[in-house]
């Protein structure tokens, strides 16, 4: 890039003279990692809560008495098949398997919601039980870090519905391929902090 500066009165003025060139796209992985980041430290701060105010029961029922992990290792299941299944959107995309990519996407969808559903059922029994967040700081704790989560997801699946608009629409292009890899990093985060939930809060909950 070449560039000069000229003095107009006591004001010097700045003149680009050549626009220096950028690759379209060439900076969303790299913010959208940055992003990632943040996020790690939203669930960084979510966990160490958790740690704090886990075994906060004030007198009420305890993780050992609620949670249900038969339950619990259905959802997780259906989070890493969606986690499966966008892998094989991602290969069918390198292959330009346009037919491929959407239908594993809307399978990934499928185990997303089927994920979303479970959660919700097993929010509305625990509430319904009188074990809802107000209940005990170790309850706050859990819907926080759990609802955090699965609000993730959603936001998760509009992405991916608004994607698959996308591909019908213009097929792979390079914008729709970009798309496509941010949000394969963002679905596979959720699936590593899904991990992190279902071993530290449900398991050695459970073990209370």
């Amino acid at each position: 890039m070449s560039a000069t500066t000229v003095q107009t009165g006591d004001t010097p003025v700045f003149y680009q003279l050549e626009e220096e060139h950028h690759e379209p796209g060439g900076s969303t992985l790299l913010g959208f990692w940055m992003y990632l980041m943040s996020d790690c430290l939203i669930f960084a701060m979510l966990f160490a809560a958790w740690g704090v105010y886990g075994t906060s029961f004030a007198g009420g029922p305890t993780s050992h008495e609620l949670f249900k992990l038969p339950l619990v290792a259905v959802n997780t299941a259906m989070l890493l098949f969606s986690s499966i299944t966008y892998g094989f959107a991602m290969i069918a995309m390198q292959e330009k398997r346009q037919g491929a990519v959407q239908a594993w996407l809307a399978l990934t969808a499928v185990f997303g919601a089927a994920f979303l559903c479970i959660e919700l059922y097993e929010f509305s029994e625990l509430i319904h039980e009188g074990a809802g967040p107000w209940r005990s700081a170790f309850l706050s704790s859990f819907f926080t870090l759990v609802g955090t989560h699965g609000l993730h997801v959603t936001f998760g699946l509009i992405w991916l519905f608004t994607l698959m608009v996308q591909v019908a629409r213009k097929g792979l292009i390079p914008a729709n391929v970009r798309r496509l890899q941010c949000l394969s990093l963002f679905w596979h985060f959720l699936d590593v902090v899904w991990i992190g939930v279902f071993t530290f809060v449900y398991l050695f909950g459970a073990m209370r």
